[in-house]
């Protein structure tokens, strides 16, 4: 008679990784023995390996099976065994000379994505994660980029956009960590794609996709899976949703000649030196877990506060005031493009009409076919004929959600949303 049958549950769980009350678990793998464990810290860095862990909860932990298609494949990374990481320094020099060895990276970047990296491994103290982006067409090193960066994060999961894509969902779930994704182009970049669902969510904890499943008995029976964690993706262009995005610390590749000392082919070196790392990294996040917090006087002037809070993540463990300040200019240069994409949308031209119509603090309502009027005199010719005025009053009620009143037959936009108008413009300016 078995152990439920008696009424005591199995409490017996392959287990990734734990942080309970002070200790930390983390499932390790030894590929030249094929064997696994539970790297065990409870004491500030002290580690040891064990086959079972049992916790305040009652659960025995075990680790997973050496066999795990996963972990036998090399589809997620693992350290072999917690070695010493040095000081923060020195292993961020370890980690950037390694980077340069395989793959051309800008050195401004070759140091964020360093930093990154140490970001990985303590991401969990986080509510909010940034994303990495290499972009480029095909031969300028993308692939090559995501290898070298993703085999140092914490247990990488290297996937690409032809992934089916149930796996990655059942991956990110139960062993979390870090989503290398390439080929990220997608043919439909927002909401239709179940690949950006999880980019869309997976930048902020407590935020499951929803995903419908059926029980054994077929009633329906929708399951949240965890998407929450780090994320380096590869891909040619940009999508679309000016909200996704804003989550991409971007490194655009193939924009100088390849350096000569990069190896062409793959060296066999890189996957060793990656292993001797990451188990550096594991005893990195064993001893600075729990003093990782975000730190507040880190954040950026000029920058938006949607964009400062993404970024914070990184910007707290960025202890280099010349690369918090080389991040900042290059945030800023964005926000910068993006508002001047902004401002030559249909909707950014029909609110410089309005903005400039009520900068007096009183002025006159405006009627959509004043502003139809002001559209066709500056951009009429863009368009190849005039635009109407009903074409007009759906950009300034359903895009800019601005109220319009009829008043003598005419459609107008009163003063009375000249706040709104002004809040709007800020953005676009």
């Amino acid at each position: 008679m078995n152990s439920q049958q008696n009424g005591n549950p199995d409490t017996s769980i392959p287990t990734v990784a734990r942080v309970a009350k002070d200790t930390i678990i983390e499932l390790i793998y030894d590929p030249d023995q094929r064997k696994t464990g539970l790297a065990v810290s409870r004491h500030g860095g002290l580690w040891n390996i064990e086959q079972e862990v049992r916790i305040h909860t009652g659960e025995t932990l075990i680790p997973y099976s050496p066999n795990n298609n996963l972990i036998a494949n090399d589809c997620v990374l693992l350290p072999s065994k917690p070695e010493h990481h040095g000081d923060k320094a020195e292993l961020l020099t370890d980690i950037a000379a390694f980077l340069r060895r395989y793959v051309d990276l800008s050195r401004t970047f070759e140091r964020i994505a360093a930093y990154y990296i140490l970001l990985t491994w303590v991401h969990d103290a986080f509510n909010e994660m940034p994303y990495l982006r290499l972009r480029g067409e095909y031969g300028t090193g993308k692939t090559r980029g995501l290898l070298a960066i993703g085999s140092l994060c914490y247990r990488p999961f290297f996937a690409s956009g032809a992934s089916t894509v149930s796996p990655i969902f059942h991956t990110l779930d139960r062993f979390g960590g870090t989503l290398i994704l390439d080929e990220a182009d997608f043919r439909f970049s927002d909401a239709t794609s179940e690949v950006v669902k999880i980019l869309n969510n997976g930048n902020v904890k407590g935020m499951p996709v929803l995903r419908t499943m059926q029980n054994r008995d077929k009633e329906f029976n929708p399951r949240a899976f965890r998407v929450f964690g780090p994320k380096i993706i590869a891909m040619r262009g940009s999508y679309d949703d000016p909200a996704l995005e804003s989550r991409f610390l971007t490194e655009d590749m193939g924009l100088r000649p390849l350096r000569k000392d990069i190896p062409i082919a793959q060296p066999d070196d890189l996957k060793r030196e990656a292993l001797a790392l990451r188990n550096r990294l594991l005893h990195f996040r064993f001893c600075h877990l729990f003093e990782t917090k975000s730190d507040p006087n880190a954040l950026l002037a000029g920058v938006e506060p949607r964009v400062n809070q993404i970024v914070l993540p990184l910007l707290s463990v960025v202890d280099d005031p010349g690369l918090r300040t080389e991040i900042a200019e290059r945030l800023l240069q964005e926000q910068s493009e993006h508002r001047h994409q902004q401002r030559d949308t249909v909707e950014g031209r029909v609110l410089a009409i309005l903005h400039e119509a009520f900068s007096a603090a009183t002025g006159p309502p405006l009627s959509i076919g004043d502003i139809a009027d002001r559209f066709n005199k500056s951009h009429g010719a863009e368009y190849g004929q005039p635009v109407s005025q009903k074409w007009v009053g759906h950009i300034v009620r359903k895009n800019l959600r601005l109220a319009t009143h009829k008043t003598n037959g005419v459609y107008i936009v009163p003063i009375s949303e000249k706040p709104k108008i002004d809040a709007l413009s800020a953005r676009y300016v």
